[in-house]
Order: C-alpha cells, then structure tokens, then sequence
C-alpha cells in the first residue's frame, strides 16, 4: 500500500464528513455535523461528476455555508427546553394530588410535588398551568 496520496477524492471528502461528525461528539456544539454532512455531500458530488480539487473547495464552502445557515432558520423557531426550569411546565395538563382552597393546592407532575395557585378546586381535579410565579405554578381548570 502506498499510502493515502492515492486515496479517490470521493472518499477523502466522505471520510473527513464522518470524522467531523464523528467530532461533534467529542466537541458538542451542532456544528461540525453541518461542515461533515458539507464534506460527504462534497464527496457524492465529486462521485458523480469528477470535479478538479480547484471545483470541490469553493463547492464544499458553499455547502457548508448553506448547511449552516439552513440549520440556524430552522433552529429560531424552537425555544430552548433546557434551564428553563418550571417555565417547562406551562401548557401541560396534570391532575390535584391536594384540593385547591383558598387559592392554594398541590399537584404532582412527574416525581415531583408542586405547590399551585388558581380557582378552588377538589382533589384528583384536572387542571392546565398557564404560568410561573416563583416556585408556585398557577393553574386552571382543564377544559
């Protein structure tokens, strides 16, 4: 074996696309995965139309540029879930483990008890949380 000087441009570009994929495990960031998916897209291309290494460079950065920017639109939309602690909460519906009376109850959400606010309600009752005060979720009655 002579070495990789020999190795088919195609598969160079498909190798490094894993290899940075493969990166994004050790340096977590949903980068790399754009720039390697870029490489191996490079490489399919290089496949099919046997490009000069002069075609494949610019043809790599604009995929790359492109995969990156893809994946920045489609990520605004989504609202990061992580550290938003109670706030993760809202919108779902849970039952009373506690009656609401005088505008205070309990209800258990997972394995954890909650204190609420909201209408006086009786125990076992379905309520939705519509918001956070502090460590208190405020509820209402769930339609």
């Amino acid at each position: 074996m002579s070495g990789f000087s020999e190795i088919d441009p195609a598969w160079a570009w498909i190798l490094a696309g894993l290899l940075l994929m493969g990166g994004e495990l050790l340096l977590p960031g949903v980068f790399l995965v754009w720039l390697g998916l870029a490489a191996c897209v490079t490489g399919l291309v290089e496949t099919a139309f046997d490009l000069p290494w002069q075609a494949q460079l610019p043809l790599f950065a604009v995929f790359s540029t492109s995969a990156v920017i893809l994946a920045t639109r489609l990520d605004r939309g989504h609202a990061p879930v992580l550290n938003r602690g109670a706030h993760g909460l809202i919108g779902r519906e849970v039952l009373l483990d506690a009656p609401i009376v005088a505008g205070r109850g309990r209800a258990r959400i997972d394995d954890t008890l909650w204190p609420v606010s909201g209408p006086d309600l009786p125990a076992g009752a379905r309520v939705r949380v519509t918001g956070v005060e502090g460590t208190v979720l405020t509820v209402a009655a769930a339609a």
